[in-house]
């Protein structure tokens, strides 16, 4: 990593530190449930490896939180015994669907995942810059690589905003994690043999930046069967960059830069309808502690990938989802 990215991320830690401890002195309440450091740290740790590696964060979050012991359905309540609501009743919902402690822990693992955006946000400050620019025409490449941003990510933001509550209800499930972490192992595979079999067509050579609009689009929806929980959006967003002719490592600085829009609306998302309820639950310097962890963990993720897939392609990832595969499935559906 450079200087410049240890410098910044120093001034990360110091002010996320103050935060916390003046949060921490702040809190006239204790929080609904116990969070141990340690399990924050190991939660962060989790969120922030396996977000942008092409491996399933869904997959690992469910193993920490059944180790942890974050998996209880019973409905919890504030220190006043008011019932706390992961969706208030409403007139379409009149029992509404009350907090617990898996849902607190789904949210935690979602919030925290700003600190893993803040770590590609430092990471590749350049390109950001770049579109920056682009946006005010100051810069052409910088302009293109936005464009093109904005067409991977707006199909899977549309088409998740629609089936949001449809695949929580549906699709959150031990089986369809397995099925989605097998059936990507093998398209990973098959990804890499074709790669491989067309490296003679200048893949090294191209750019997100240089790519058509067509070509970004196609990302954009091969993108959205990371929907389907346990599929990986890493993992889809740079099998849609070999087939749109990027090499290993374009291919996956572009998931990166894809994948911000996407975590970040999620993160919003959840901590409007529940994030101030989670932290009752968890307490803030938690959810802080969380945040820091992720993005120290996420920073270094990406520096392995970048350099992993350089020199070996996507195919250990595969065999790895497959023993994630046979371990979800020994511990719950055996």
């Amino acid at each position: 990593m450079t200087s410049h990215f240890w410098r910044l991320l120093i001034s990360v830690i110091v002010a996320l530190g103050v935060l916390t401890l003046g949060w921490s002195n702040e809190t006239k309440r204790p929080p609904v449930a116990e969070l141990k450091i340690s399990d924050a740290i190991v939660l962060g740790v989790v969120e922030g490896v396996t977000e942008f590696l092409p491996i399933s964060s869904t997959g690992h979050l469910i193993i920490a939180n059944q180790m942890l012991g974050l998996e209880s359905s019973v409905p919890l309540v504030d220190q006043t015994g008011q019932p706390l609501w992961h969706k208030k009743p409403s007139e379409k919902n009149p029992d509404g669907v009350p907090l617990t402690l898996k849902l607190a822990a789904d949210t935690y693992a979602v919030v925290i995942q700003v600190g893993a955006i803040a770590a590609v946000v430092l990471l590749y400050w350049e390109q950001f810059m770049k579109m920056l620019f682009g946006l005010f025409g100051r810069n052409s490449a910088g302009a293109r690589l936005l464009r093109n941003v904005l067409l991977a990510f707006l199909p899977v933001a549309t088409l998740g905003f629609f089936l949001h509550d449809l695949i929580d209800r549906y699709l959150f499930s031990i089986g369809a994690v397995v099925v989605a972490l097998v059936a990507g192992a093998f398209l990973m595979l098959w990804a890499e043999h074709w790669r491989r079999a067309n490296s003679g067509l200048g893949f090294s050579k191209n750019d997100p930046a240089d790519m058509t609009p067509q070509k970004a689009l196609g990302i954009g929806l091969v993108q959205c069967l990371a929907l389907w929980p346990g599929t990986s959006r890493s993992m889809v967003t740079i099998v849609g960059g070999y087939l749109a002719g990027l090499s290993p490592v374009k291919a996956a600085e572009f998931s990166f830069l894809v994948g911000l829009p996407t975590l970040a609306g999620a993160a919003v998302y959840k901590s409007f309808r529940s994030g101030p309820a989670m932290i009752e639950v968890f307490g803030w310097s938690n959810v802080l502690l969380g945040g820091l962890v992720a993005a120290i963990s996420a920073a270094l993720a990406v520096r392995f990938l970048v350099g992993f897939l350089a020199r070996n392609g996507l195919a250990v990832f595969a065999f790895y989802r497959l023993i994630l595969a046979s371990v979800l499935t020994a511990l719950y559906l055996i």
